[in-house]
């Protein structure tokens, strides 16, 4: 077998994963957008990958981390279909078995996915046969001839094998943005959300401080739009659900089951408060942390309702989407303001963050209490019950670590000569900041100046003004919080329990 004849069957393969895979993509945007092929495959990924693995992805991209997933997946489905496709020159029909096999790969995804319904499987079936079918005519029709010397003299079979091969991609490429239109457009739930009018808080939060926010250029502002807001999650497909739909169920070892509705839940007395959040992958100087105004109700209030019973330390909170997480009992019952959200800054939550209803819990990182699209609460013990990261051996628990970042200036920038600033942010909720340092090269610790803090369950804006010199430069800060604890110097990446140690930056200056 020559090049010319393995390269066209190389083509064919990937052609028609292209051809299947966009064919499924249709059928799912029409039919069952939870259900799309690319999207089930790359949550079982996601939820089978190890914790290492999650944690390495959100390090190189961030909140990117799901556009690279999928982009790695259409590439590693490209590999496959080059495969399938000269499987299927060398001896047919394996290529075409290979094709329904990678169907049923997805056909297993799909109906083991959290919700699935009866017809999650027909996505990804369309896509293994559409492949394998369009593998089997390409291969027979094209590749099999290539060797065919009049066929080689008059250039027929590659023409043809071109015109086949790109309508059969414009077609895969069509039907998958189709797909995918049609699945954002049938986000019903979103539509409802952006004409849903919250009730007005019944306990308001104080205003923002005046000296909260200290307006320095570079700096982020203190309250975090919504848009700016990080998202780390295991959804690769937004869960779409309607107010009508959602429900909340509180239920083991307690009292009294309590079921909560939409209407039940916005007719209680709401209450506003401004929490700082914080996703446990964040680096040391990372940007997984943001700050908003919420509007909720306390858990604790509901909790006392059903009624913890006696050796019940955890909470285990399920999303829609089958997540979940172990918030320990008394961080939910104690003073703090933690609640089941329905707004954010002002609105409902948006639907990446957790609509129509989500936990905001300070003092912890999301990994464990964070949950969004919240429907379940389990009241139980540490001790018989284990939640999605605990089980890739997280730390159950997930107390904040004192922390502090450099924002101004950015590591690797220039810097001009003369008067400059030093700023940044610093937090530990549900506990509070009370100093932060400086260190500029070897020298001596410098206090830097505290903004006024909205309270302690919110990060504090920080600044130093610096007499900058020519040369290069290492700047670095630390933290110490209400009690008198300094940040640590020790270095930790953040599995499994937070990140720790001091945020460093290096800048010229001209």
């Amino acid at each position: 077998m020559n090049s010319r004849p393995r390269a066209q069957a190389a083509a064919s393969g990937v052609v028609a994963v292209v051809f299947g895979v966009g064919l499924g993509e249709l059928v799912a945007g029409i039919l069952i957008p939870a259900s799309s092929p690319v999207a089930v495959v790359g949550g079982a990924l996601i939820d089978g990958a190890p914790a290492w693995a999650k944690d390495t992805a959100i390090t190189l991209f961030g909140t990117a981390d799901k556009v690279a997933l999928v982009i790695g997946i259409l590439i590693v489905l490209l590999f496959v279909g080059a495969g399938i496709g000269l499987l299927e020159r060398w001896r047919s029909p394996v290529g075409r078995i290979a094709a329904v096999a990678l169907g049923i790969v997805g056909i297993i995804a799909a109906i083991t996915r959290a919700g699935a319904s009866g017809l999650s499987w027909l996505p990804a079936a369309v896509a293994g046969g559409a492949a394998a079918l369009a593998v089997g005519i390409l291969v027979r029709r094209f590749a099999a001839r290539a060797d065919d010397e009049v066929a080689a003299k008059t250039g027929s079979n590659r023409r043809d094998f071109l015109v086949w091969s790109g309508a059969a991609t414009l077609i895969g490429i069509a039907t998958a943005a189709g797909g995918t239109a049609l699945r954002v457009s049938s986000q019903a739930a979103d539509a409802a959300r952006r004409a849903l009018k919250l009730p007005a808080a019944a306990v308001k939060a104080a205003p923002i401080p005046a000296g909260a926010e200290l307006s320095i250029g570079g700096l982020p502002p203190v309250v975090t739009p919504n848009a700016d807001f990080y998202r780390i999650d295991t959804a690769l497909i937004v869960p779409d659900v309607a107010v009508a739909d959602w429900s909340l169920r509180i239920h083991g070892l307690v009292d009294n089951e309590v079921t909560l509705t939409w209407d039940e839940l916005v007719a209680l007395p709401l209450e506003e408060s401004v929490t700082t959040l914080m996703c446990v992958s964040n680096e040391v100087g990372g940007s997984l942390v943001g700050n908003a105004l919420w509007l909720g109700y306390p858990l604790r209030e509901l909790l006392a309702k059903a009624g913890p019973q006696a050796g019940a330390d955890m909470v285990l909170s399920t999303s829609i989407d089958g997540f979940t997480a172990s918030s320990p009992l008394e961080a939910l019952t104690d003073d703090r303001n933690a609640i089941l959200a329905v707004g954010m800054n002002g609105e409902p939550l948006p639907a990446e963050h957790g609509f129509p209803v989500r936990m905001v819990v300070p003092g912890l990182y999301g990994y464990v209490s964070a949950t969004k699209w919240v429907v379940d609460l389990e009241v139980t013990r540490f001790a018989d019950a284990t939640a999605y990261w605990t089980d890739r051996g997280w730390s159950e628990r997930g107390p904040i670590k004192i922390a502090s970042r450099i924002n101004v200036p950015q590591s690797g920038n220039n810097v001009a000569a003369g008067d400059a600033v030093i700023a940044g942010f610093a937090w530990q909720q549900h506990t509070g900041i009370s100093a932060v340092e400086v260190q500029i090269d070897d020298g001596p610790w410098q206090q830097a100046t505290l903004a006024t803090a909205i309270s302690d369950d919110t990060w504090v804006q920080w600044s130093m003004p610096w007499s900058a010199k020519a040369g290069d430069h290492s700047i670095r800060c630390r933290a110490t919080n209400a009690n008198g604890e300094v940040q640590t110097e020790q270095e930790a990446p953040p599995a499994p329990d937070g990140s720790s140690g001091w945020d460093r930056i290096s800048v010229t200056v001209r």
